[in-house]
């Protein structure tokens, strides 16, 4: 057996997991799981051989840069806008680097000392993004290839309970804080439509929404994800005059999140009145009261409020809005708000109250990419890919696997020097995106192509 691996994995959340799991299988790696609190690390590694907990700041530059140093390969599972901070140590100690995250600025900044210190910082190796460019990529380079054209990409990707745990008005669960799938509500969407470039403003993302058909046995509806109009350039369909990747859900969701998008719910600025200063205890009806500058707490009255704000005219949705509104227990005066800050805040911890995952219930992700093609002969069809997964109730949920996995698959291929682009680089090119993509099958991961 050759000389062990030594890798840093910076994070112990939900994704963590999978990858570490994956990397232990071969004997042959030695994982070092860093988090601040030790506690969260020692629970991570204590059912594994060959794996350690370690205590590090990552804002700590001393700790981290020794931590980055005495390994090969560090994975950074953190947040985000610290990945520039352990790409910096990793630079300073020729470590390789893999994140499942986008390629922000800051990041792409170190691209020519990441080059200059011969080291490879792969990113966006998980689902979204991850799994979505291997799949795309595929068919836009075998389409490419037989001398045809992409004239219309559209690409949607969604985390959702399996429907049989979709029991609740918003047809959604968190595995995770509430916080980041809210304030997605509010961000912005750019994509290309029919030639022409459309942006859709945070306050009127639901009202965009539209049926996505995968199978007939999903009501799935789907919005645009952020800014995908560059995809056109980084996927290199020049001819594609249709250009989205957006967010699936259920339907139902973007009408009843609008409700709470259209009585404030998603302002995050602190509030006096909703302070954990703010003595006594605080009941819900009392902070819809407060927040629609309504004059009575009473239940009945403010649910006519808030039925005001309901844009929705269908008359069986504007009836399944108010059940939803009845059941978030957000008029009741006995109901207690469990946390204080914002309105944000305290509607995020009412539905992780309400909307957590239960003992034996699954998630799901689907993901499915829709091209437009000409071909060469000057024939059109339409090709399609979908993976559709289901977690393992007391096992790894979907989301974790196809997030884990892949990060772990690409790590491996860093260390075995299979995967040599250095710099700081994304999966776009075959020589990246096929070995990754050569494995994932072995991992119940795949996409169902066809052609119509």
């Amino acid at each position: 057996m050759s000389e062990p691996r030594n890798i840093l994995l910076l994070g112990s959340g939900f994704v963590a997991e999978p990858c570490l799991e994956y990397l232990l299988r071969s004997g042959n790696n030695r994982v070092t799981v860093a988090c601040r609190r030790i506690e969260k690390a020692e629970e991570l590694t204590a059912k594994y051989a060959n794996a350690t907990a370690v205590s590090v700041d990552v804002e700590d530059d001393a700790a981290l840069e020794a931590a980055v140093a005495a390994h090969e390969l560090v994975i950074s599972l953190i947040p985000y806008t610290q990945h520039a901070r352990v790409m910096r140590a990793a630079i300073k100690a020729r470590t390789h680097v893999v994140t499942t995250s986008y390629i922000s600025p800051a990041m792409e900044e170190l691209d020519a000392a990441a080059k200059e210190a011969g080291i490879v910082c792969l990113n966006e190796v998980g689902l979204d993004p991850g799994i979505d460019h291997l799949y795309a990529l595929k068919i836009i380079n075998e389409v490419r290839e037989e001398g045809g054209k992409i004239t219309s990409f559209e690409s949607f990707c969604g985390g959702l309970p399996a429907p049989e745990a979709s029991n609740n008005p918003l047809g959604y669960k968190f595995s995770w804080s509430a916080r980041g799938v809210l304030l997605a509500l509010r961000n912005t969407a750019r994509y290309w439509q029919d030639g022409k470039l459309v942006e859709i403003a945070g306050p009127d993302l639901m009202d965009s929404a539209r049926p996505i058909f995968i199978y007939p046995a999903f009501a799935l509806v789907g919005y645009g994800n952020r800014d995908s109009s560059h995809y056109r350039e980084r996927y290199n369909m020049p001819h594609a005059e249709t250009c989205v990747r957006g967010t699936l859900r259920y339907q139902g969701f973007p009408e009843f999140a609008k409700t709470l998008v259209n009585m404030g719910f998603l302002d995050d600025t602190p509030r006096d009145s909703l302070s954990a200063a703010a003595a006594g205890d605080l009941p819900w009806n009392r902070v819809t009261q407060q927040l629609l500058g309504h004059s009575s707490d009473c239940p009945a009255e403010l649910l006519r409020a808030i039925e005001a704000h309901i844009d929705a005219q269908d008359p069986e949705m504007r009836r399944r809005i108010m059940h939803g509104m009845k059941w978030l227990g957000i008029t009741s005066p006995t109901t207690m708000v469990a946390k204080r800050g914002s309105y944000l805040d305290v509607l995020c911890a009412r539905l992780e109250e309400l909307m957590m995952y239960g003992e034996g219930e699954r998630d799901m992700i689907v993901l499915q990419h829709k091209f437009e093609v000409e071909n060469k002969d000057g024939s059109h069809n339409t090709r399609t890919s979908v993976t559709l997964m289901y977690g393992e109730p007391g096992g790894f949920s979907a989301m974790a696997r196809t997030v884990g996995v892949p990060c772990g698959i690409a790590t491996q291929l860093v260390l075995d020097g299979k995967i040599t682009a250095t710099g700081v680089v994304a999966p776009m090119t075959p020589e990246i995106y096929q070995p990754i993509m050569d494995l994932l099958p072995s991992e119940g991961i795949n996409a169902v192509e066809a052609t119509i």
